[in-house]
């Protein structure tokens, strides 16, 4: 189930170069490093990224 979700997430990611800096990607990526130590946090970072992806649109 866990890879699923994973995949789906990858598949939404920008193209590498493409708002490399964005506050929404770092936490992408950060989530993406926790997965396997702290999955809540991991979880946590990646709502925190969609709410910064609404309120920017």
């Amino acid at each position: 189930m866990f890879s699923l979700i994973s995949l789906i997430v990858r598949s939404f990611r920008p193209l590498a170069g493409q708002n490399a800096n964005s506050p929404a990607s770092v936490l992408m990526e950060r989530a993406e490093s926790s997965v396997g130590r702290n999955p809540r946090h991991a979880q946590e970072l990646r709502e925190a990224a969609s709410a910064w992806l609404r309120v920017v649109r």
